[in-house]
């Protein structure tokens, strides 16, 4: 999957075959004993980390990295070391491995928490030079990152810090916002469950808080007194291709492609312009145009800086209403429970062209056709198959809308419009019969 990394295919199938042998318990005890056996990483002890920059002066590089997620092992720390480009710019960082979330500081670290692996970049004193790790899609990371990506993000924070006493007051805007609570394991929904540290000598997996159950507890945090979802928690890291702005993964900031009649087009960018910063920050990566996303509001007018072909311009993007709502919900795992909340456990696909032609509908026609792709068979993800709904089902309409045409939108409208326990009547189309079911919103 990833183009650039410099592994050999018997490496991949070796580490792919021990991986699917092992309980998720052994590849935590398996991680850690590397680590510790290498000693390049300081293992899940962040203060040690800053302890050590602060005595060396060397920035800070964190990686959290979710042990069982196998999508991690692409862009793993044991196979960063390896790539010779990759590894002399690491020796200059002192260098932190989390594994859980479990008493993070949420104050500083602050990402798109339904990613299993990302990267801070710092300073000693916790100013933070960027942040690295991204995607748009469950499984397609190449589209987003590279291990050449890291490489050029990561020397672009050796440069931030060397001349960190004229970059520092760019590196403003990086810092986090004041959270919801100052650590994982005391919002509400965790609190209790977990403590500020894993359990090393038994359970561990399940002692360890992961980067997406942050998520659901910000959500909940919301949703537990019946308080809309903002659209900052539910649409969250707006991915940049949502304005029209496909950036060159192997770059930091790098334009590759701009979609026509986009945001991004009618701000005046082109292919090939390296984004040098935004709102005055200066970017390392995609995350970190994605910061700035998740901090801009509706019809903001956001100021960058571009180098066109050794030429610096200044461009503005301007924002317009409900502009983050174009973003996908269905890759994330935090849309598991948003599908238990308002479609009874049913994963929903957009219907095809074909299916769409049979009942008389064009795809540019604003009506819904969502397909059921998947019913949930246990607990409160069986709400939909035990209302009557089946694998197959055309969905057209949802509590009289018909202008839910993604699984998205309907999410989105379920969970902030309509209250736990109503019935919601859905029209779907069966063997080429409508039919009237209805389906709890459920909590």
């Amino acid at each position: 999957m990833w183009k650039c990394f410099l592994v050999t295919a018997a490496l991949l199938v070796q580490f792919t075959t021990v991986s699917h042998a092992q309980t998720r318990e052994e590849k935590v005890k398996q991680d850690r004993a590397h680590v510790e056996s290498t000693g390049y990483w300081i293992y899940n002890d962040l203060e040690q980390g800053f302890q050590a920059a602060k005595e060396s002066n060397k920035p800070l590089l964190v990686v959290l990295r979710c042990i069982p997620c196998e999508e991690c092992v692409k862009l793993d720390e044991q196979l960063m070391e390896q790539d010779q480009n990759l590894k002399p710019l690491m020796d200059q960082f002192v260098r932190v491995r989390l594994i859980s979330t479990n008493g993070l500081d949420l104050s500083l670290f602050q990402y798109d928490y339904d990613q299993s692996f990302a990267v801070f970049m710092l300073n000693p004193d916790r100013t933070i030079y960027g942040r690295f790790g991204t995607r748009s899609h469950r499984t397609m990371w190449t589209e987003d990152v590279s291990i050449t990506g890291l490489r050029k993000a990561i020397a672009g924070a050796l440069e931030l810090h060397q001349n960190y006493a004229t970059t520092k007051a760019s590196l403003k805007g990086k810092q986090g916002t004041k959270p919801l609570v100052t650590s994982p394991e005391k919002f509400p929904l965790l609190a209790g469950k977990y403590n500020s540290r894993i359990n090393e000598k038994q359970n561990i997996v399940k002692s360890c808080i992961h980067c997406h159950q942050i998520g659901d507890a910000q959500r909940d945090y919301y949703l537990r007194d019946h308080r809309p979802l903002p659209d900052q928690i539910l649409f969250s890291y707006p991915h940049p291709k949502i304005l029209g702005l496909i950036l060159d993964p192997q770059e930091k900031a790098t334009v590759q492609e701009v979609t026509d009649d986009s945001i991004a087009a009618r701000a005046g960018f082109k292919p090939g312009d390296q984004i040098i910063s935004l709102e005055g920050q200066p970017l390392l990566s995609i995350a970190d145009v994605q910061w700035v996303l998740q901090h801009a509001k509706e019809t903001d007018q956001l100021a960058a800086r571009v180098n066109r072909a050794g030429q610096e311009l200044d461009l503005t993007v301007s924002l317009p209403k409900d502009w983050r709502r174009k973003d996908d919900l269905s890759w994330r795992v935090s849309s598991w429970p948003l599908r238990r909340m308002v479609l009874g456990g049913a994963v929903l696909e957009e219907a095809t062209r074909e299916e769409r032609k049979q009942i008389g509908l064009t795809m540019a026609a604003p009506d819904m056709t969502l397909r059921i792709k998947h019913l949930g068979q246990y607990g409160a993800h069986a709400a939909a198959k035990k209302a009557g709904f089946r694998k197959g089902d055309l969905i057209l309409s949802y509590n009289g809308r018909k202008d839910l045409k993604r699984e998205t939108d309907l999410l989105a409208y379920g969970v902030n419009e309509l209250k736990p326990g109503e019935s919601v009547p859905v029209t779907v189309l069966r063997d080429g019969k409508r039919l009237g079911l209805f389906l709890p919103r459920q909590d």
